[in-house]
């Protein structure tokens, strides 16, 4: 029985690792570019009562044999990167990426980051910079007296300025890609950095490689989280939890029967 106790708290805690991650996920249900993450379990050690394949007689093996389980644990939180639906803005600074790529920008430590979030601005110098004041990679300047700024799909960003009628070169969008982008480290405010497990990111032009899209200019993508489908894993993991908490009452109360056996 006192398998069954840590067996079961063993699965509390993890339910309980799942809801913390659902509500993360719902914490951030409009947040522009965020990709939700899918906890995923494994069980832990079996302990061996008969071998399976043990030899029951000089010519015969066990068929299946006897191991008990000792119990689950969280092995990841996976990032899902499917796409998230656009909303216009008619901001001409936001862009959305139709593709698996992610914009860059320069941290303040010198270090390149990687987004999904296409919210960008301009400081007081015309750079086009995140909310929190990252320059966008390559640093792309617009001048104070520009007008009609256009990013076609390919990244190329221009404006035509007062008494010109040809339009004038920016800047260009790159877009990097990564062959596991599940990989990546989260370091907060929507940012990526890369690991050994995503590889290093292959930068290009938008549309210039397979799969690592083009630019809307006027969008943003809203987060690929699903309140519905989110909600439905809470109830399944509330379920689970109180299933093993049930498992905790009864162990317990054999406990206490077998405690009362010589009273």
């Amino acid at each position: 029985m006192i398998r069954a106790l840590y067996s079961a708290a063993s699965g509390m805690s993890a339910q309980q690792l799942n809801v913390d991650n659902i509500a993360h996920n719902l914490a951030n249900a409009n947040t522009t570019g965020f990709k939700m993450r899918r906890a995923q379990f494994q069980d832990l050690l079996y302990q061996s009562m008969i071998q399976p394949g043990a030899a029951a007689g000089a010519q015969t093996t066990v068929p299946s044999g006897l191991q008990i389980g000792l119990g689950s644990r969280a092995s990841s939180n996976e990032i899902v990167f499917s796409q998230g639906n656009f909303a216009a803005t008619n901001n001409p600074y936001d862009m959305v990426i139709q593709g698996r790529g992610f914009f860059q920008v320069r941290r303040p430590s010198g270090d390149l980051a990687y987004t999904r979030a296409g919210a960008f601005h301009v400081d007081r110098d015309g750079n086009m910079v995140t909310s929190d004041g990252d320059a966008l990679e390559p640093q792309i300047t617009i001048p104070a007296d520009a007008q009609s700024i256009s990013i076609a799909a390919d990244g190329t960003v221009s404006y035509n300025q007062p008494g010109q009628t040809a339009a004038q070169l920016a800047g260009q969008v790159q877009l990097a890609n990564f062959q596991n982008p599940a990989g990546l480290n989260s370091i907060g405010k929507n940012l990526y950095t890369p690991t050994d497990a995503s590889g290093e990111p292959a930068v290009g032009n938008p549309g210039g490689q397979e799969g690592i899209g083009e630019i809307l200019q006027g969008y943003l993508e809203q987060s690929n989280v699903s309140v519905v489908d989110e909600f439905i894993n809470l109830i399944v993991s509330q379920r689970a939890y109180e299933a093993n908490s049930k498992v905790v009452k009864a162990a317990d109360e054999m406990y206490q029967q077998a405690n009362n056996v010589t009273r």
